[in-house]
């Protein structure tokens, strides 16, 4: 079972520690000791597990998976907490937690819990839905793009950038109708953050500026021709 999991744990020993027995399990882990910047990972990344401790420094764990749940952020969460009494495992759930794992704990059962998410959600068994166009080639089961049949890294973000492009071939779509169907909430961004993630796009899938993939309408959007 191959999964990417984000791991949010202030003890660095155990950050390792789980970070080593998952990644022997055939995962692959990011982690972080603190909330910072796991939101640009969340968004830019395909993430399928978030481990999280709740005593934090700064945001406390449990009210920044909250705030991803109103942000619209459903990634599976596992809360791994010393918060143990009935009524921190009841608030933990109430905040978007899908399961609950107490310390001290056992290695093995975490890495069974975490074995059981990912197969209850379904994140690495959904059915592929592949995208093309003239030599652009997006597989949706591994979100991985092909450029004239060679592999081109590319964020969750651009993958969805250019899968809206795709479907919507040889239509102009606004920075509006971009912001609200790619970042989901065009309220908390501007037209800036479009125009730089498309610019940032087609230096991937166009180096040499030779096939002009997506064109600029000027004083309207964008359009992949």
């Amino acid at each position: 079972m191959s999964a990417t999991i984000v791991i949010v744990e202030d003890e660095e020993d155990l950050l390792e520690l789980i970070e080593y027995n998952l990644e022997k399990e055939g995962f692959e882990t990011i982690g972080f000791l603190n909330t910072k910047t796991v939101s640009q990972i969340l968004d830019e990344e395909e993430i399928d597990l978030l481990i999280m401790d709740r005593n934090l420094p700064g945001t406390e764990g449990s009210e920044f998976v909250s705030l991803l749940r109103e942000d619209g952020i459903h990634v599976p969460v596992i809360y791994l907490s010393a918060k143990n009494s009935d009524k921190d495992i009841e608030e933990g759930f109430e905040r978007g937690g899908d399961d609950y794992l107490t310390k001290p704990f056992n290695m093995k059962e975490l890495v069974f819990r975490v074995k059981a998410i990912l197969k209850r959600t379904g994140n690495k068994l959904k059915e592929s839905t592949n995208l093309s166009y003239k030599d652009l080639f997006l597989d949706s089961a591994s979100r991985t793009l092909q450029v004239d049949g060679k592999n081109v890294e590319i964020t969750k973000l651009e993958f969805d950038l250019l899968s809206e492009f795709v479907r919507n071939k040889n239509s102009v779509l606004d920075r509006d109708y971009l912001l609200e169907n790619v970042w989901n909430d065009g309220g908390d961004y501007q037209y800036r953050t479009v125009n730089v993630a498309i610019n940032r796009l087609k230096e991937k899938i166009d180096p040499n500026k030779t096939k002009d993939y997506i064109q600029t309408v000027r004083g309207v959007g964008y359009k992949l021709c």
